[in-house]
This record gives C-alpha cells, sequence and structure tokens, in this order.
C-alpha cells in the first residue's frame, strides 16, 4: 500500500510546484517602469542581487530575475533595458551645502588652480566685465595644493597686494575650499572697516604680517567682518533680483545633482528663509532631489520658531527638517580644527572653538526637547571630544529619550580613547570619503605621523566599535560626484598617488552601504530609501561600470547613465 502510494505523492508534489511556478510568473498589475536585463545590486540581505525590478506609482513592487519582472510588463509600461549595466540604489550625498553648490555655478571656480598667479589672472580677467563697485566671488583655493608658495607668505599664505592692483575699485573676497577662510583685497577690507588695529573677533583669526599688517586671510568667524560689508551691497538690490538669484541657485543645485545620480541630498546647515524657499519649489513640484535639511540658526532662534519647522516628508517626500546643525570647530586646512595638541606645523595653534561649549550644550537641550536629531561640525580632536561629552551628558539627563541618532559632521581627526564612544553612545560618524584623499597629503603636515595614523579618517575602527558612517563630498567644498568619493573610500589613493593607511579602506560593499542605507538610516529613512527593496520609494541610480568589480583604477571613469527618483527619470545620459 505504501509503495502504491510514492507516485501518487510524487505527481501530485510535480503538480503542485508546477502551479506555483505558473502562478508566480503569471501576468500581473501592469508596472509603470520596468528595468531589465541588469545587475541589480539591492543592499538588501534578503536578494542582494537582482537582474530587474518593477516599479508602480512611484515604488518598487518586485525585484527578482527577468522571467518573472516581465510579468509586470503592459502596454503602457516603460522599460529600460540595462544591457547587463549596473543599477544601484540612489546615492545619498550625507552631507554637502545645497544652496552653496548653486551658488559655486555663479563665481569664480578654483577649486583647480596651480597657484596664486592663476588666481590672480582669474581675477583680473573678472574685473574687465564687473560693473564699478560689483563684488568679485570666488570659492575652491587651497594653498596646499598649489605647486609653488608665494613669497613673502604667512604660513604659506600670499599677502593681499597682488590682488588688490588687479582689482583696485571692485571688492574682492575668495572663499578657502573648505570655506572656513576667505582672501580680501584691499578694498573689501576699506569697506568692512578693517584696518591694522582690528581685533580678533571671538572664534576667528585675521592674519597679520610680522608689523600687524592684514595680509587679506580671514580665518573661521572673522571671515564675518568682510561678509557683513558684502551684504550691505547686497542690500541694494530690489527684491525681484533678490528671489531671482535665490531662485536660479536652488535650480543650479538640483541640476548638479540629479545629474551626478544623487537622489536623497542632507543639506548640512540652512536658515528658516532658505527652508521657506525649499517649501515653495517642493509645493511647486520643482525639486528633483530629495532633500533632508538641517536647520541653522542661533539658540534664541530655535527657541522661538523651531516647532514651527518639523516638516516630515512633504511633497512626496521631497523635504523633511527634523535635524539642527551647529559647528564646535574650523577646519584642517586653514588651522581651524580644535586639537588637544598644537599644530605640528604650527605650534602655536591648536586652532579654534567656534562656538562656546556651554552654547552647544544649550543647543542640545534644545533638540532632545523637540525630538530634533543633533548634527554637529567637529573635525579636530578636542572639538569631537567636546561633541561625545555634551552629548554622553544629553542622553544621560534624558534617559526616555530612544533612537536619537545624533550626528557628528566630519568627525575627522580623534584621539584613540574617543573612537569606541562613537558606538557606545551609538553616535553617527558622517565623513566624507573624498576629505581623506583631497587632505591626505597635508593632514600628516598638520598632525605628524603618529597622530594621523591613529585617528585620521579611520573608518575601519569606527565600523568596528558598531559605529554607522554615513557618506558625502561637503559640496561645493569638494565636487558633489559620488563617483569620485567613492572611489577615494575604496582606494584611500591621495592626489600625490600616495595611500593614505590602506588599512582603513572601505571595502565596496561597505562603501556603497555608506552612501545608500547609511545615508538612509543616519535620516531616520531607511523605511523609505537606501535599498532597493519592494515597498521602499523608487531611487535608482543606473551607472555606466560595474564600481563593484571593474579594477579600482578605472572607478573614476564610471558615468551615471540615469536617476530615477520616485519611479521617474529624472536625469539620462
Amino acid at each position: 500500500m505504501f509503495k502504491k502510494l510514492i507516485p501518487n505523492a510524487f505527481f501530485v508534489f510535480i503538480m503542485v510546484f508546477m502551479l506555483v511556478s505558473s502562478f508566480g510568473c503569471a501576468k500581473k498589475e501592469p508596472a509603470d517602469l520596468v528595468l531589465k536585463n541588469g545587475k541589480i545590486v539591492t543592499v538588501d540581505e534578503s536578494l542582494p542581487e537582482a537582474q530587474a525590478l518593477a516599479v508602480r506609482g512611484g515604488a518598487i513592487v518586485a525585484v527578482g530575475n527577468d522571467k518573472l519582472i516581465e510579468s509586470y510588463v503592459g502596454e503602457a509600461t516603460q522599460v529600460i533595458d540595462l544591457n547587463g549595466t549596473l543599477a544601484i540604489p540612489g546615492f545619498i550625498e550625507s552631507h554637502g551645502h545645497f544652496t552653496g553648490i548653486g551658488r559655486s555655478k555663479m563665481q569664480l571656480g578654483l577649486m583647480n588652480v596651480k597657484n596664486w598667479d592663476e588666481v590672480i589672472a582669474m581675477v583680473a580677467e573678472a574685473v574687465k566685465d564687473a560693473e564699478p563697485g560689483e563684488w568679485i566671488l570666488g570659492r575652491g583655493w587651497h594653498q596646499e595644493k598649489w605647486d609653488k608658495t608665494p613669497e613673502p607668505n604667512v604660513d604659506g599664505l600670499p599677502y593681499h597686494h597682488e590682488l588688490s592692483k588687479v582689482s583696485p575699485d571692485n571688492p574682492v573676497f575668495l572663499s578657502h575650499a573648505s570655506g572656513h577662510s576667505g582672501y580680501a583685497n584691499t578694498k573689501a577690507m576699506e569697506l568692512g572697516s578693517i584696518t591694522k588695529d582690528t581685533p580678533d573677533p571671538p572664534g576667528g583669526e585675521i592674519v597679520k604680517d610680522p608689523e600687524g599688517n592684514p595680509i587679506g586671510v580671514f580665518r573661521e568667524t572673522a571671515q564675518g567682518l568682510v561678509r557683513r560689508a558684502q551684504s550691505h551691497y547686497m542690500d541694494e538690490r530690489t527684491p525681484d533680483q533678490v528671489d531671482a538669484e535665490r531662485r536660479k541657485i536652488v535650480e543650479l543645485a538640483d541640476k548638479e545633482c540629479i545629474a551626478k545620480g544623487i537622489t536623497s541630498f542632507h543639506d548640512a546647515g540652512s536658515s528658516y528663509g532658505t527652508i521657506d524657499l525649499f517649501k515653495e519649489f517642493v509645493e511647486q513640484g520643482k525639486l528633483g532631489v530629495r532633500l533632508y535639511v538641517m536647520a541653522s540658526a542661533s539658540n534664541d532662534q530655535l527657541r522661538e520658531r523651531l516647532s514651527e519647522y518639523r516638516i516630515i516628508g512633504m511633497g512626496d517626500n521631497h523635504l523633511t527638517v527634523r535635524s539642527i546643525k551647529r559647528l564646535i570647530d574650523g577646519a584642517l586646512g586653514p588651522h581651524g580644527a580644535w586639537l588637544l595638541e598644537p599644530y605640528t606645523d604650527l605650534p602655536s595653534s591648536t586652532g579654534l572653538n567656534t562656538s562656546p561649549v556651554e552654547e552647544i550644550k544649550e543647543t542640545a537641550k534644545i533638540a532632545i526637547e523637540n525630538d530634533f536629531q543633533l548634527n554637529i561640525h567637529a573635525i579636530g580632536d578636542r572639538a569631537n571630544r567636546e561633541v561625545l561629552d555634551i552629548y554622553e551628558e544629553a542622553f544621560k539627563a534624558y534617559p526616555e529619550k530612544k533612537d536619537l541618532r545624533w550626528r557628528i559632521e566630519h568627525s575627522q581627526h580623534l584621539h584613540l580613547d574617543d573612537i569606541p564612544r562613537f558606538g557606545q553612545l551609538g553616535v553617527i560618524a558622517s565623513m566624507q570619503g573624498i576629505h581623506c584623499t583631497s587632505d591626505g597629503p597635508y593632514v600628516l603636515k598638520r598632525l605628524g605621523e603618529k597622530r594621523a595614523e591613529e585617528g585620521a579618517y579611520v573608518w575601519q575602527k569606527l565600523m568596528k566599535t558598531g559605529a554607522v558612517i554615513c557618506n558625502g563630498t561637503d559640496a561645493p567644498v569638494e565636487d558633489v560626484d559620488p563617483i569620485a568619493c567613492y572611489y577615494a573610500t575604496v582606494s584611500r589613493m591621495t592626489w600625490e598617488g600616495k595611500v593614505f593607511f590602506p588599512d582603513q579602506k572601505m571595502s565596496r560593499m561597505e562603501a556603497l552601504r555608506s552612501y545608500t542605507i547609511n545615508g538612509a538610516y543616519a535620516a531616520f529613512q531607511e523605511d523609505l530609501v537606501g535599498s532597493l527593496t519592494p515597498g521602499k520609494l523608487a531611487d535608482i541610480t543606473v551607472l555606466s561600470k560595474d564600481i563593484m568589480t571593474i579594477a579600482e583604477e578605472k572607478i573614476p571613469t564610471t558615468e551615471v547613465l540615469y536617476t530615477i527618483v520616485g519611479g521617474k527619470i529624472v536625469y539620462q545620459k
């Protein structure tokens, strides 16, 4: 009897299997968009890799092989044949300055100048087209990357005299690549009423020659002395002129990000007025990229209006505001990062504390009481320690507050004792892979070999503590290009052609996670974006080359073929 049942049972099993298989490939409700015949790296551990996916109503409805996804193709379905190319979750820029990107497109770009002579030549050309009294602005110079040191100089920084000579009647202000210092000519300093006797403001420095005369360089908060003079000039414009410029800035930034495969952007500090402008763009359906904005305001302004600006998922998840941005120190390049010990190449300085610790403690109190994430810029090891202390104190004072995901923006240079605290406290390290390779050559000059090796861009050390690292570029400090930053993260190859402490490299998958799901987690959006998972928003970037497998040196040659946000193609090469 038992023997006779075996064939029958086997027959039933086969029939059930065929029915289930045919049901799995039966026609489904048609998708709006299908990607097929590709390599899809999902960043989802339940199905790490696939050939195809289907999108409906702005969300992913299925991921799998071509045969499965074919069942989602209807008459009106848009089908993209990937032809074997790579599709990944849309890149998430976890720390950039959105309006800064747009503004950089409207002024002198100094990122690639080779020396001070080239800067002077570019300003001289700009003067020819400038109106009388018009300010000439630029950004991107970095004295450590010049091919020769100008003479005379202070800390490698030339005097302003040549700049003043080529532009005697037009005020000039040229921001350092980091944005943490700037050059002014004589006219700009005159308009700012800056003289030999002008004192350094708190958290800033007017760089002076041995006789005490300003050489034209203003570090950290001292830039405000020049910026105020510039703002008086800007105030003379009509409201229509101001509005047109602000809108152009946003449009340029959005276009730049979308073209480079970025689908979400963490804006590292915007005023209430700028947030209002973002709201207008979102309400009008004119913003392609999704913005996660950190509110930047004084403690008084935060207390007064913060609750008005809590925004979650406005405009089909194109605008969220639920975090605060503050700065506690400056940048390493201009000797503004706040260190525990003096700079190796400037023993008279330990950097600058740009906002008083007690003021930041008050910000932490405001943030935690209003259920806002707090994201503090800290670059030097002293700055990072102070922030970790502030966070730990706040967490202990409010033990009922959970899943805060507070962040340290940059986390660049850490003391060995503080590295484990990131994992222990659940503090997110919001870092920039491209800074490592861009800054690497002068990090050794600023910190010395021992400090650099122990605590500079220590990605593996941080991850071993359980800390989450999200990635970005700090644009316009660096180009917003995620491909260049991804390459920097996996190679740590500096612009001088040397690998900066290779033991701290990320693997390719670690680097991809830092640019996708980790960024989503850092914005409380891991259930919405960051992986190509059914149910999540269809934010997808398609690349010309497989950055997961090609030779490392070929990664920078990869191009973005498609940028898809919410199932809509917003960029196609």
